[in-house]
């Protein structure tokens, strides 16, 4: 493809001024100097540590056709100079594959909680419809029915657009994905065609890369600027209710508002919850609590949005295989319940532990910490709702990053002490799993908080120690068992 032509197709005509020949042929696009070849168009990108116009004379070297740059370079290629090279990407890439998402029918999920679970149920649905879809979302992706690794919840502009055109040529007809607020304030998920945006709730989170609430509120709306087909939310959250007001949405709740999609009759037990979508389907599902009740109402509601009837929706509901490391039993035999989920905030830590609370006829005992390099404003919250939910409080480090542990596990400690709960602080995550299971009792429950699914602890220097929660788990469980 050449040059001006992609330029063009990109919409950017106006807001680009190309240096040089616009004739040459543009065979790949990159923003990692690494993977910069023959014939690529190398976005540099201005980042938080490094600066890609650094690495324009790299990329030469390595046959870069052209580059996007923000300001002129002293380079023999010809340079699209633009105002933004990391808005530039998202338009420019779809451009390049042939706007994937035009083909597909794309559900986008934001939100701080719930995207995961949401997004997981969605497929489900979709396929139980006969509609193959595609995953894009913090735990995996699946491309064309083969599973993939992710390393952020949301890519690159660049990558996601290279993905929707390997899930088209792979038979995917729709595609569900988590979009994450640093997607929205950063571009990535800028040219996607929307089929249906929905939202799931906002509660503290990421306040290290946004300056306020209201900053992370204004990233997430911008999924529902995007002129989506169809905008769905969740009223029973606050934010959510803004966006009905704002926009003209269908509703859900999980918790007897009125709505467009209201779960009413609901029940829970060891093996899930049962709800009725009023005036439309009786819903089983195998995850419990009523943060689960509100991601299936949403991904019911979604995929009605693309089609499919009530009662496939309620018969995909059903069939759904639990999400790893959200709300995921570990049993190795033992006379007490083991849940490992990824809540990481004090909301989710409040849902979960709640939902935990209905489940268990004796105490009811929690691990977790907080992460660091994040919104250290969470982590006496975090260490609160443990103290007031639990009766039993571990802290614990998480994923300490560049900080200390123990200063961080302080900090949580700290709002834990607010609670009655019996506090315990280790900061080694492996002791203090077998800690608290080593203190449960026939009919106790164990929630381990704070990783799910992650199969590994980060440390300073971006050191990474395998560690899965729930093979610690099981691990611990099976000593347990083991006769003396």
């Amino acid at each position: 493809m050449k040059l001006g032509d992609l330029v063009t197709a990109a919409s950017y005509a106006e807001r680009a001024r190309i240096v040089g020949d616009s004739s040459v042929e543009i065979a790949d696009l990159a923003y990692d100097s690494r993977k910069a070849g023959p014939g690529t168009l190398f976005f540099c990108v201005v980042g938080e540590k490094r600066d890609g116009h650094e690495f324009a004379a790299q990329v030469v070297e390595a046959g870069a056709s052209a580059l996007v740059v923000e300001r002129e370079l002293e380079v023999p290629v010809p340079q699209v100079v633009v105002p933004s090279a990391r808005a530039a990407m998202a338009p420019f890439a779809a451009a390049f594959q042939g706007d994937p998402t035009a083909e597909l029918k794309v559900v986008g999920v934001t939100g701080t909680n719930g995207k995961t679970t949401t997004a997981y149920l969605v497929r489900e649905i979709l396929e139980a419809a006969g509609i193959q879809a595609g995953l894009m979302g913090t735990v995996k992706q699946v491309v064309g029915g083969e599973e993939e690794p992710v390393v952020r919840t949301t890519g690159e502009g660049i990558d996601l657009q290279a993905t929707f055109r390997r899930m088209i040529a792979g038979g995917d007809e729709a595609c569900a994905m988590e979009v994450s607020s640093h997607a929205m304030a950063l571009h990535r998920a800028d040219a996607i065609h929307f089929g249906v945006a929905l939202f799931t709730n906002l509660t503290q989170d990421h306040l290290d890369f946004h300056a306020d609430m209201e900053d992370y509120f204004g990233a997430k709306r911008l999924l529902f600027e995007a002129d989506p087909g169809v905008r769905i939310v969740n009223v029973d959250d606050p934010y959510g209710r803004r966006l009905a007001e704002e926009f003209d949405c269908l509703t859900f709740s999980a918790e007897g508002a009125e709505a467009d999609y209201r779960a009413t009759d609901v029940e829970f037990d060891a093996g899930g919850a049962s709800f009725t979508v009023e005036g439309k389907a009786e819903v089983r599902t195998g995850m419990p609590g009523h943060f689960n009740v509100a991601n299936a109402l949403g991904a019911f509601a979604a995929a009605e949005a693309l089609g499919v009837d009530a009662e496939t929706a309620a018969a995909g509901l059903a069939a759904a295989a639990r999400v790893p490391g959200r709300f995921e039993p570990i049993d190795e035999g033992q006379g007490f319940a083991v849940l490992v989920d990824y809540a990481h905030t004090p909301d989710s830590m409040e849902n979960v532990l709640r939902a935990a609370r209905r489940l268990t006829g004796g105490r009811l005992i929690s691990v977790f910490g907080a992460g660091g390099d994040r919104d250290k404003a969470k982590r006496p919250l975090m260490g609160r709702a443990g103290g007031v939910l639990s009766d039993l409080a571990v802290v614990t480090s998480d994923n300490p990053r560049s900080e200390d542990p123990e200063s961080i596990v302080a900090e949580v400690a700290t709002g834990a002490r607010e609670g009655e709960a019996e506090l315990v602080v280790e900061v080694d995550r492996h002791a203090a799993i077998a800690l608290a299971l080593g203190r449960a009792e026939p009919g106790d429950t164990v929630v381990i908080a704070g990783k799910g699914h992650e199969q590994g602890q980060e440390f300073e220097g971006g050191r990474k120690v395998p560690f899965d929660d729930r093979e610690v788990a099981r691990e611990e469980l099976r000593k347990l068992g083991s006769p003396a």
